[in-house]
């Protein structure tokens, strides 16, 4: 039985160190190969200035792939890790590191695609050479906020492989896997969306050179609030790591810990990416009219609070599953609800999350040239987010269903 739980807990930092790199390099790929067309219609637009625009498209790709770097370092851990106290926790917190590090790395290897990208194509009609080194040193900026979801991911990951977490409770377990699974996909939205800002501010800077202070300032702002849903995600991962619930039946626990999980970690998709479409739009309008960057950004806050909404949804759930309490169960029904009401609110959040940020970019970019219909636009944005969120609810309404009737 000894050896058995041995080869366990080697295939699962096997499949572990496969999932880190397999998915991590998905979104390093994506973004490097959208720097790279943007980079081949700059220079077919302006063939002279082709050295600047490669040097610019290496540089940005070479830090797009950072988020790849991450996946690989832990899947090298996963493949040489000798855990000294092989139990099928440990298995689990193995596999959950991989599927935390793989998951989290796709959305921030994408993200930093698009300021890579966007720079390239302004880098086309600008001469000044000082122009060309502020955008650079902003397209940076730019990725290295959009790596954060990744790192928050690594840590997590760091966490669960060479953390103990006691002994071969299989509770424990599904709460450490789950973990993975939420810090995962919660870095996805976050670290896609973040990219967003970045490339229209970079764009807005090759049109409006002095205008670069307001762009960037718009951009950090933006892009820190799509760090939220991703914040979100890691804080109920840190709860399933650490907090000790006390000997509790694995029925119906593990599917309540499951389901946390997948419940802010889905969530978490379209609350990022729907933020992170308000800020780019923002950066796209200031970049269009200077003057209107007071009104600009409270409407890019107004739609990305809403549309943080879904997650926050979310998170109730997963605070309910969590904390709720459940006496024990031995027939498989009641922990299919609890499974259900977590994956039920997660997917059920992702597209209110993106629709709000659709209609709020509209909204922003539409204040820009109108000003002075600003209140009307976002009463606009604020009545169509509001319906927008209807289905969000309507999964909440489900999820608390199964949660207290079922």
């Amino acid at each position: 039985m000894e050896m058995d739980i041995q080869i366990l807990v080697k295939l699962a930092a096997y499949i572990g160190g496969g999932m880190a790199i397999g998915f991590g390099a998905i979104g390093a790929a994506l973004g490097e190969g959208y720097a790279a067309s943007q980079a081949d219609m700059a220079i077919s637009e302006n063939p002279e200035k082709s050295s600047d625009i490669v040097r610019n498209m290496l540089i940005g790709q070479a830090v797009a792939e950072s988020a790849a770097i991450f996946a690989l370092v832990v899947a090298i851990l996963l493949l040489f890790i000798a855990p000294q106290d092989p139990t099928i926790v440990t298995a689990a917190a193995l596999l959950a590191a991989g599927v935390s590090m793989g998951l989290g790395a796709l959305g921030s290897g994408l993200g930093s695609g698009f300021p890579a990208g966007e720079t390239c194509t302004a880098m086309v009609k600008v001469q000044d050479p000082k122009v060309l080194s502020r955008m650079t040193t902003v397209m940076l900026i730019s990725q290295a906020v959009c790596q954060t979801p990744a790192i928050l991911a690594m840590v997590i990951a760091l966490m669960l492989m060479f953390v103990g977490f006691g002994g071969p409770d299989p509770v424990k377990a599904v709460a450490l896997l789950s973990a993975g699974l939420c810090m995962g996909f919660g870095a996805i939205g976050s670290g896609a969306g973040s990219g967003l800002p970045g490339g229209a501010a970079c764009q807005g800077i090759g049109r409006q050179p002095e205008a670069q202070g307001l762009l960037t300032t718009n951009m950090l702002i933006g892009a820190a609030v799509c760090q939220t849903p991703a914040i979100f995600a890691m804080v109920i991962a840190l709860i399933l790591m650490f907090v000790n619930l006390g000997d509790v039946p694995f029925n119906p626990y593990w599917a309540a810990f499951m389901g946390a999980g997948l419940s802010t970690g889905l969530a978490a998709i379209g609350s990022g990416y729907g933020g992170g479409m308000a800020a780019g739009a923002s950066c796209e309008g200031i970049a269009r009219n200077p003057k209107t960057v007071g009104v600009v950004t409270t409407t890019m806050l107004v739609g990305q609070a809403v549309a943080q909404s879904p997650v926050i949804f979310g998170l109730l759930i997963s605070f309910i599953l969590l904390f709720k309490g459940y006496g024990e169960a031995f027939a498989l029904a009641p922990g299919m609800a609890l499974l259900a009401a977590g994956i039920c609110m997660g997917f059920g959040a992702i597209g209110p999350g993106i629709g709000s940020g659709i209609a709020a970019t509209s909204a922003v970019s539409w204040v820009a040239r109108n000003e002075e219909n600003a209140g009307l636009l976002m009463r606009m944005m604020l009545v169509a987010q509001a319906v927008t969120q209807s289905t969000a609810i309507y999964s909440m309404v489900i999820a608390l269903v199964l949660l207290f009737v079922i």
